[in-house]
């Protein structure tokens, strides 16, 4: 399953503000409203996600996203997957570091 860095931060957010709507996750992701659907719907049809109605409002419905059991464990093993490389690159910054410092005196 072909999963990205925008997949990912789309499914940390949703699991922070399930009935958050649409515009405003993407707005928050800093992508546009058309991609965030379009992420979204490809999100549900790996079935990371669910979508539910869970609201009527006056003129459009209100919906609840919230990640799938096979979503929250993608998302488990996504985040020890950055975490990692992050942690990698954590330690080659300050070897690099050190070898400057030591460099200079």
């Amino acid at each position: 399953m072909k999963f990205n860095q925008e997949d990912f931060n789309i499914l940390r957010l949703i699991n922070k503000k399930p009935d958050s709507n649409q515009r405003l996750l993407a707005k928050e992701l800093g992508i546009s409203l058309g991609k965030f659907n379009y992420c979204l719907k490809a999100l549900k049809q790996k079935g990371l996600i669910k979508i539910n109605n869970f609201k009527k409002s006056d003129r459009k419905l209100k919906y609840l996203y919230h990640l799938t059991p096979k979503g929250i464990s993608l998302k488990s093993r996504q985040t020890i997957y950055f975490m990692q490389i992050k942690m990698k690159e954590y330690d080659e910054l300050k070897k690099e570091i050190k070898e400057k410092k030591e460099n200079n005196v």
